[in-house]
């Protein structure tokens, strides 16, 4: 198990996590979604269909990976803090239950999942109380699955995103490790520290989106959300100009890997 953290880095990392409430609009218009393999490798972990499983999908957000659990035949059930993520999470998807709360504290039954997961949201928790609160909630055969979308930094033909990742990390005074936590690429530093065996898939996907819609995404992310907003925007503008020698079409191709890890207590 993780060593519990301290006050200063739990109020440092509720910032952070709350940030996202100001910018749901924008996170949901913005955000990478997921590659449809995901959910095969997920159906394939877990050792079960998603069709008419009891699904939680914690740290919804503003349900991204809600929705295509969904589209896949799961009966989902959101759960979700933020005031202003569940807003457009309701907004969006009015048809599928949502609940206040988080992975420290499940509003649900024992006993009551077929599966629980977290898209982009298991480093929120805290694992001495979300790792008990999975096992509470999740039926016997049950399964735990967490996934993370990053930018495919070793892919060799994408040598602008380390390029772009320097830069970042340049901007926002980070070190490596720091701002890994800072990007999509978080599984790096919010891996489970547990007794639980995780089974673990990598998936490679890509997207082309116009380069504006590059940009409005790396500000969706809480390094860049709790900062004052003209720092950002001075940032996001000199970013432009250097992508736009990379694109001079001004169309980005995102190249991502989806980390997975599915356990079955």
């Amino acid at each position: 198990m993780t060593a519990t953290p301290s006050r200063g880095h739990r109020a440092h990392r509720d910032h952070r996590a709350h940030s996202f409430n100001a910018a749901a609009a924008q996170y949901a218009a913005y955000r990478p979604s997921y590659p449809a393999a995901l959910f095969d490798a997920l159906e394939r972990l877990a050792g079960r269909s998603l069709v008419g499983a009891r699904v939680v999908d914690v740290g919804a957000g503003t349900g991204i990976a809600t929705a295509l659990l969904a589209e896949r035949g799961a009966n989902v059930v959101a759960v979700e803090p933020g005031d202003g993520m569940a807003d457009q999470f309701r907004s969006t998807l009015p048809h599928i239950p949502l609940v206040r709360g988080n992975g420290n504290a499940l509003p649900l039954a024992d006993s009551s999942a077929d599966l629980i997961t977290y898209a982009q949201a298991w480093h929120w928790t805290e694992q001495e109380r979300s790792v008990p609160e999975a096992l509470r909630v999740l039926r016997p055969g049950g399964a735990l699955a967490l996934w993370w979308n990053f930018p495919d930094h070793l892919d060799p033909e994408t040598p602008w995103l380390g390029e772009q990742t320097s830069r970042i990390a340049r901007f926002l005074g980070t070190d490596d490790q720091a701002h890994r936590a800072a990007d999509p690429a978080s599984s790096r530093v919010g891996e489970p520290a547990t007794t639980l065996d995780f089974r673990r898939d990598r998936l490679h996907w890509s997207r082309r989106v116009p380069l504006d819609a590059h940009l409005a995404n790396l500000a969706t992310h809480s390094a860049f959300l709790v900062l004052d907003h003209r720092r950002t925007a001075a940032f996001l503008a000199q970013e432009r100009a250097e992508l736009l020698k990379v694109f001079p079409d001004a169309v980005v191709e995102e190249r991502y890997a989806v980390d997975l890890l599915v356990a079955t207590p």
